[in-house]
C-alpha cells in the first residue's frame, strides 16, 4: 500500500473505525517507543481487526502519516482576516500551540524515525496540500496589493523553526512566533 497518497474522510463506521485506530495509536505511542509499535498493539488497543488495520493503512508508517495528516488538517487552520501580517500571525500561533503539547511532537519524531537512508522520500499528501493552501493565503495578500514571501522563505523562517525547536529542543513559546513572522515580513520589506 502506498503510504504517501492520500486518505479519504469517511463518515460513519469507516470514521469511527479511523478514530479508535488514530486514538489506540497515539495513546501506544505515550507507553512505547516508535521501534517497538506494531499493528498487531493497535489492533488489540483499538478493537479493530489486524487485517482492516493492514488493509486501510499497510504499515505502521502509514498509519501514522494519517495521523499526521489528521492532525495538520483539523489543527491549524489557515486564517484570512484581511492582512498578510495578520494571517501570518493567527497561522503562526495555530501552529506553534499544538507543538507545546507533548503529543505532537512525539508524533513528529515517530514520523522522523521512519526515514530509512537512501529511501527515496516525496512530499506527504498532507504537506502538498498545506503548501497550496499557504500559497493561496498569499495570493491573496498579493491581490490585495501587498507585498509577498516566497512559500519557500514562508516555510524556511516561519514553520521550519518551529518544527525544529519541537523535533530537537523544547517548543518555542507560542509568543515567538510573532518575531518569526516579523522576520520573515522585515525580509519582505527589504526586498522591496
Amino acid at each position: 500500500m502506498d503510504s504517501g497518497r492520500p486518505m479519504q474522510r469517511p463518515g460513519g463506521r469507516s470514521a469511527r473505525v479511523r478514530a479508535d485506530v488514530h486514538a489506540a495509536a497515539l495513546d501506544l505511542l505515550q507507553k512505547h517507543q516508535w521501534e517497538e509499535l506494531s499493528v498487531p498493539m493497535v489492533a488489540e488497543a483499538s478493537g479493530v481487526h489486524q487485517a482492516t488495520i493492514y488493509r486501510r493503512w499497510g504499515t505502521m508508517s502509514g498509519l501514522l502519516n494519517d495521523v499526521v495528516s489528521e492532525w495538520s488538517a483539523t489543527d491549524a487552520a489557515l486564517p484570512d482576516i484581511g492582512s498578510l501580517r495578520d494571517d501570518l500571525l493567527a497561522y503562526a500561533a495555530a501552529v506553534a500551540k499544538p507543538l507545546q503539547e507533548q503529543m505532537v511532537p512525539l508524533i513528529l519524531r515517530a514520523v522522523v524515525m521512519e526515514i530509512r537512508p537512501g529511501e527515496k522520500r516525496q512530499p506527504s499528501a498532507s504537506f502538498l496540500e498545506r503548501e497550496q493552501q499557504l500559497q493561496e493565503m498569499l495570493d491573496r495578500a498579493e491581490a490585495r496589493g501587498e507585498a509577498v514571501p516566497t512559500l519557500a522563505e514562508l516555510l524556511e523562517i516561519v514553520v521550519a523553526p518551529l518544527y525544529f525547536h519541537a523535533l530537537f529542543s523544547e517548543p518555542l513559546p507560542v509568543k515567538e512566533s510573532a518575531r518569526l513572522v516579523d522576520r520573515l515580513l522585515d525580509v519582505v520589506a527589504q526586498r522591496a
